[in-house]
């Protein structure tokens, strides 16, 4: 537990037990699941390349009337064209030894997204271009001015989503395509300081892996975290073979769901066929 200095803000406190609450409430009903899938959750090659194109080509949010509005909207292929090096930036209320466990975990998440996409993918402990904040309520609404000069495009709508995150958003993550070309060049996830460890490190999992490009939630998406139903708290296998998709050099950015779905299939097809 923080020193008790770093633990003043009543605020903050009452949303730590809140989400201590809400963790042990999932793991109550068999919920955040890190087996990554199983007998009980088979899908095939074409449940595999339909839930990517549901995942890679619409987006969870639109802007409307100022606010980010929950509607599924479509878009192109995104997905990161230079090497990915992820920093994780910590608020003065996340103490030392969560502070290490938290840069660990993100370390080895993040060589196993490599692996899994077959891209640059690394933790770095300064100078990132995905930049995961770990910070509690106060310091999260305190962080407009460095988001605006971390990620320029970023406008007053995406900003005020984090600044004014409501309780039941567990984590978010932005992703920049400045030149509009479907490359990403910037990302920044917000994970909240308040959550319990399983609760945090689902958020470093999700957010993180959202962030290279499978901007959308599905609750078609099983087995995946890609679902905001919170069955599975990690990286599953399926999110794994997602990923290993939209790396694939025979799709490209900006490419539309009409283009790419013939090789989608295909791509699906040559994974399932390989672990038959």
């Amino acid at each position: 537990r923080p020193p008790a200095a770093l633990r003043t803000d009543p605020e903050s406190e009452a949303l730590r037990a809140y989400y201590t609450r809400v963790q042990a409430g999932l793991e109550a009903q068999g919920l955040l699941r890190r087996d990554g899938g199983g007998p009980d959750t088979p899908y095939d090659a074409d449940r595999l390349a339909e839930t990517f194109l549901q995942l890679a080509f619409y987006e969870e949010y639109a802007p409307d009337t100022g606010v980010l509005i929950a509607r599924e909207t479509r878009s192109r292929l995104h997905r990161w064209t230079e090497p990915v090096r992820i920093e994780t930036r910590f608020g003065r209320s996340v103490p030392a030894g969560e502070r290490v466990r938290d840069r660990g975990d993100v370390a080895r998440f993040a060589g196993r997204l490599s692996r899994a996409a077959n891209h640059p993918i690394s933790a770095v402990p300064q100078g990132g271009n995905f930049v995961v904040y770990i910070v509690n309520e106060a310091e999260r609404r305190a962080l407009g001015p460095e988001l605006s000069a971390l990620v320029p495009g970023m406008g007053p709508t995406a900003l005020d989503s984090v600044l004014n995150l409501p309780r039941s958003s567990y984590c978010l993550v932005f992703a920049a395509d400045r030149e509009e070309t479907g490359g990403y060049s910037r990302a920044v996830a917000i994970i909240r300081a308040e959550h319990p460890p399983l609760l945090r490190l689902s958020c470093i999992h999700e957010e993180v892996a959202q962030g290279l490009g499978l901007a959308n939630d599905s609750p078609r998406a099983r087995p995946s975290i890609f679902n905001d139903d919170e069955e599975f708290a990690l990286l599953t296998t399926m999110d794994e073979q997602l990923l290993r998709i939209l790396y694939d050099p025979r799709l490209k950015p900006g490419m539309s769901e009409e283009e790419a779905r013939p090789m989608v299939f295909r791509i699906a097809r040559e994974i399932m066929g390989a672990q038959s």
